[in-house]
């Protein structure tokens, strides 16, 4: 009877370590998840604020324009034009000198040919040399424009 009564006290206190480690394992994983639950919180502010921001749009009335004549003779373009801005101050630049913008755009487009706003380069360049023109200075200590992009909405060669 003595050797069982010795062996059951070993038998308890390895019931007792096992259950002491398990507490402790239980522990460290309940800190290790409550840690990363605090961790996400601040990804998600960063996750905020890397956000791409909303796209800032400046529509400009459809347009008739002469082009510039060729062996077919005298051709019409009519496009509708809108500007993707950077920034809202920009924008607003732009919005203030409107009759500007269009005496510009007018003018640019006047001195195309049919052919070379028909294929798709022609377009892209078109957009380019638009981009170029707007961001020349409307007025006098003007800041910088911070145009994007050209996006046609309405383009018909006749």
């Amino acid at each position: 009877m003595a050797e069982s009564s010795g062996g059951s006290k070993k038998l308890l206190w390895l019931m007792v370590i096992l259950v002491l480690l398990s507490s402790m394992g239980a522990a460290a994983a309940i800190y290790m998840v409550m840690t990363q639950g605090g961790d996400n919180s601040g990804s998600a502010e960063a996750q905020e604020v890397a956000k791409p921001k909303a796209p800032i749009f400046l529509e400009i009335e459809p347009f008739t324009v002469n082009l510039t004549g060729d062996r077919s003779g005298s051709r019409l373009l009519y496009t509708g034009i809108t500007l993707r801005t950077g920034d809202k101050p920009s924008k607003k630049t732009l919005a203030q000198h409107m009759p500007q913008v269009r005496s510009r755009l007018l003018t640019l487009l006047s001195d195309k040919h049919a052919d070379e706003l028909t294929s798709p380069e022609g377009k892209k360049q078109l957009s380019r040399d638009i981009i170029a023109k707007l961001q020349e200075p409307l007025a006098e200590n003007q800041p910088p424009v911070d145009l994007r992009e050209v996006l046609f909405t309405e383009f018909i060669v006749q």
